[in-house]
């Protein structure tokens, strides 16, 4: 239920920021996510960001995201799966340029979905809350732009009392299609 009140969610931000209705000062990026969890699993999604000048001009960028496994190792293997919501927000020391570094703070929930019933016993659930840094690269001539990422889950996985598969240290490839942006 969960994951769908989140993808509604998102289609209402898009949908809600039509072309007409971005102004000058607003970027909404929509796109893909990839992301390889460190000796463990990839996970693939979609996500958002959004600034403006409103935001220390356009130095706070406010992001969410869905990434799952089930859209990358589960579909091809015998991966747990497992869904990451994540929200956050990145400070980009360089709004003004194409190519920005940024660092981040995010949180969200996390569920693996063991299937067995003999895994009943053990933790599905988590909070996430974690720190990211990364490059961030908008092209000139097309409404595209790029980031590249790691972090690092302050909430990680002991098998006991969390999740075994929320590990530390995460990878992310996110591709971002501007809206209104031309």
């Amino acid at each position: 239920m969960r994951k769908f009140v989140f993808i509604f969610v998102v289609i209402q931000m898009c949908c809600f920021h039509t072309e007409a209705q971005i102004s000058n000062s607003d970027e909404l990026g929509v796109g893909l996510r990839f992301q390889k969890t460190e000796q463990l699993y990839w996970e693939n999604g979609v996500g958002l960001d959004y600034t403006s000048n409103l935001l220390l001009n356009k130095h706070i960028h406010l992001k969410m995201s869905y990434a799952t496994s089930r859209l990358g190792s589960a579909m091809i293997g015998n991966a747990v799966k497992q869904d990451n919501y994540v929200v956050g927000a990145d400070w980009r020391f360089r709004p003004k340029k194409d190519f920005q570094i940024f660092a981040g703070l995010n949180t969200g929930y996390f569920h693996a979905d063991m299937e067995n019933p003999v895994f009943n016993v053990l933790p599905h659930n988590s909070m996430l809350f974690s720190v990211e840094t990364g490059l961030f690269y908008k092209f000139r001539l097309l409404p595209l732009a790029t980031n590249l990422s790691v972090g690092y889950n302050l909430i990680n996985g002991d098998g006991v009392s969390k999740p075994g598969t929320l590990f530390p240290v995460f990878y992310q490839l996110s591709v971002f299609y501007y809206i209104g942006k031309k």
